[in-house]
């Protein structure tokens, strides 16, 4: 196998960098592989203290998003939302987001970056925090979109009786939003706003 000619990389060369470009399309292109090994992992254990594993969370959600009618990206970012909880437990809203954003309208990443603050409405006075912590986002354009996404999908998904819909099921989403090209200001959609589905 080929490898670069430097030790430093303030030595690389043209060729050299040519040559990682191309070296590293395969690992990129196994991303989808490494995000379900992920998943399937917290599938194995399940969350201090709650009913059900990190997995079924996410599915709960993503079926919630699937069955309300919504499009690829905010399955995908339901799914994915707590996809960061093994390895950044202190922010694995931001590292969640992180994960997605290069391939996801960046109103979904900014819903999932964000989702954290937005859930402690829902049990910050128990601790003496501030429920409220997310108004500082209120003049933000998403920041509906992520009270609704932290209200209709991620709150209520710690039910043991959800029938929810199998982690197979998403797989071909998975594998066709990761295998978008990343940056894509046509996936990106910068400034738009479309908020979740109306309930019906």
């Amino acid at each position: 196998m080929k490898t670069v000619s430097f030790t430093q990389m303030k030595n690389g060369t043209k060729q050299d960098y040519d040559l990682l470009a191309e070296a590293e399309k395969p690992y990129h292109g196994l991303t989808a592989d490494r995000i379900f090994a992920e998943l399937r992992r917290q599938g194995e254990d399940t969350l201090s203290g709650y009913k059900i594993t990190r997995l079924e969370h996410g599915l709960q959600s993503a079926t919630r998003a699937r069955r309300e009618g919504a499009d690829i990206d905010w399955i995908v970012g339901a799914l994915l939302h707590d996809v960061g909880d093994g390895l950044a437990p202190q922010n694995h809203d931001r590292f969640s987001a992180e994960v997605i954003r290069p391939f996801v309208r960046d109103e979904v990443a900014w819903v999932v970056e964000h989702h954290g603050i937005f859930q402690m409405i829902y049990y910050a006075h128990h601790y003496g925090w501030d429920g409220n912590a997310r108004d500082r986002f209120k003049d933000h354009m998403h920041f509906q979109a992520c009270a609704d996404f932290c209200e209709r999908w991620d709150q209520s998904s710690f039910d043991p009786d959800y029938e929810y819909d199998p982690l197979e099921s998403f797989e071909p989403l998975v594998r066709d939003v990761f295998a978008r090209k990343a940056y894509d200001p046509s996936v990106l959609q910068t400034g738009v706003s479309k908020g979740l589905p109306p309930l019906s």
